[in-house]
């Protein structure tokens, strides 16, 4: 009876020390992957109007139940006559201030993968960063440069945008 409660403990250790040891490994892979959510790009109000145009109307919305109207006492004198009115149409909204930062934005395909990149004057942000199929990503930020690199077994493609002499530059390496 002793000896078969050994080995269950035996057992338990081991299964507890891999669980946890797969667990930190994976853990570790996947926190260095993160990147930025993909932000959207501003339109302008052509293609907003262009794209409400044709847009599909709204579903009718089902009929309202009015009460009964209580009656008004009779006027004595006759109602004034109508005066016809002109339709005035609904302003046209604004659209809403962009959420994406200032600069122009440049994507960059690669064998590994997509980087987008919105290229300021004097700085630069990730837009978005996309692993192509079978292969991994990674990304550095820093104050004057981020590096993304895309790999798959011995395979590195690096898409690196720096901007501490100057405006920014990408430079797109493989390995």
């Amino acid at each position: 009876m002793r000896r078969g409660l050994v080995h269950v403990l035996a057992w338990l250790l081991a299964t507890a020390a891999a669980t946890t040891l797969s667990w930190w490994g994976v853990h570790t892979v996947m926190a260095g992957t993160a990147y930025d959510p993909p932000r959207a790009v501003p339109i302008t109000a052509a293609e907003a109007a262009a794209h409400a145009s044709t847009a599909t109307p709204p579903p009718p919305t089902p009929p309202t139940r009015r009460p009964t109207p209580t009656p008004t006492p009779r006027r004595t004198t006759p109602p004034p006559s109508p005066t016809p009115t002109r339709a005035t149409p609904a302003p046209t909204p604004t659209p809403p201030a962009p959420t994406t930062p200032s600069g122009d934005v440049k994507a960059y395909d690669t064998g590994g993968g997509r980087a987008v990149f919105a290229l300021g004057p004097v700085s630069a942000t990730l837009v978005s960063a996309t692993p192509g199929t079978g292969w991994s990503m990674q990304v550095w930020k820093t104050e004057t440069w981020i590096r993304v690199e895309f790999s798959r077994s011995t395979d590195r493609v690096t898409v690196f945008c720096d901007w501490h002499d100057g405006p920014p530059h990408v430079d797109v390496q493989t390995y």
